[in-house]
């Protein structure tokens, strides 16, 4: 079994908190919870992880997923050492360290400043998270394993004062899509990066 993503959230943003409750179907989070991503391979072994995690501590899970080659779990509770004893409890029945994850790349960042209307409207089609404006500069990142989009996604929102237009975090690739005033959008795009940067894992 390969571990992939191993992410914990200490403390979830209001906005992050908010879209989780909008994309998941399981006991939603809120703000200043706790939360634990796991992304593994393969994909529906999930399911016996998620047991683990559950039957050891007080957790509570907001998403299951299992799509073509990955599986995807996120866990939170108000005390940290709840979500963090449900990390070790996973990785002691995988047979795992924390180090054994995957290591995050950077698989593409851009930033579009200044973004016109016809485009707001297309991305605002197709978003699960708050509108973005036309005017508004728009920060687009991809992660590879893809649930580092959503811790990503949290140290941005600390960094700045941005929108959360949308963050996915299942699949081949993780995607974060974040707008607000230029100096904000460059705030946040820093954080985003150096936050994936300090995580240490595997290449």
């Amino acid at each position: 079994m390969q571990l992939r993503t191993f992410a914990f959230l200490d403390k979830l943003q209001p906005q992050l908190a908010a879209h989780i409750g909008s994309t998941s179907r399981g006991f939603l989070p809120v703000a200043g919870v706790a939360s634990l991503w796991i992304e593994i391979a393969p994909g529906i072994s999930i399911h016996r992880l998620l047991d683990v995690a559950l039957k050891a501590t007080r957790c509570r899970p907001a998403t299951i997923a299992v799509e073509r080659a990955f599986g995807v779990m996120e866990v939170h509770h108000e005390d940290q050492g709840e979500a963090r004893q449900a990390g070790e409890a996973v990785l002691q029945a995988m047979g795992h360290a924390e180090a054994d994850r995957l290591a995050p790349r950077i698989v593409s960042s851009q930033i579009i400043r200044s973004i016109e209307s016809y485009h707001t409207q297309l991305l605002n089609r197709t978003r699960y998270g708050s509108m973005i404006l036309p005017g508004q500069s728009l920060f687009i990142l991809e992660t590879e394993p893809a649930a580092y989009a959503v811790f990503a996604a949290n140290e941005a929102e600390k960094a700045a004062r941005i929108t959360l237009v949308d963050v996915t975090p299942i699949g081949a690739f993780g995607r974060l899509y974040l707008a607000g005033p230029e100096a904000e959008i460059d705030a946040a795009a820093e954080a985003a990066e150096r936050s994936l940067r300090s995580l240490v894992g595997r290449s």
